[in-house]
């Protein structure tokens, strides 16, 4: 079982990925609370040079509130984060947790099927920016 649903992009900009999965974000409730520019990050604490990367942290908070209920410490995996990076080949893939494998070791059967809700919006966000440049 993979721990992430992921995207490539081609004739897609890293910028445009960014705004992309973050409007496919929105419909289906999630915000922007974070944003980590690991590139830029890496670069200023030790000299390192990677492609462009970047670490979104999303939010739902009617899910979050929800989750935290069934699971008091739940705050240790969230928020959800999505990441879009630049590939070698010129590409931009956007991967995104399975939220099933971020509850799997807590075992909680009423949070694995809350995380099962959660999974499908997730992959509803990834395909759809993959839609949006096809």
């Amino acid at each position: 079982m993979s721990y992430y649903f992921s995207t490539k992009m081609r004739n897609t900009s890293y910028g445009d990925a960014i705004s992309l999965v973050t409007e496919e974000l929105k419909k289906e409730g999630f915000g922007i609370l974070t944003q980590i520019d690991v590139k830029d990050t890496l670069k200023k604490r030790i000299d390192a040079d990677i492609r462009p990367y970047i670490i979104l942290g999303a939010c739902n908070p009617h899910f979050a509130h929800q989750g935290l209920q069934l699971e008091p410490k739940l705050g240790a995996f969230l928020p959800c984060n999505v990441v879009v990076e630049e590939l070698e080949d010129g590409q931009v893939e956007v991967s995104m947790v399975d939220p099933m494998a971020m509850v799997m070791p807590v075992k909680n059967e009423e949070l694995d099927k809350f995380a099962l809700e959660i999974r499908e919006r997730v992959k509803r966000i990834i395909e759809g920016t993959a839609r949006r440049v096809s």
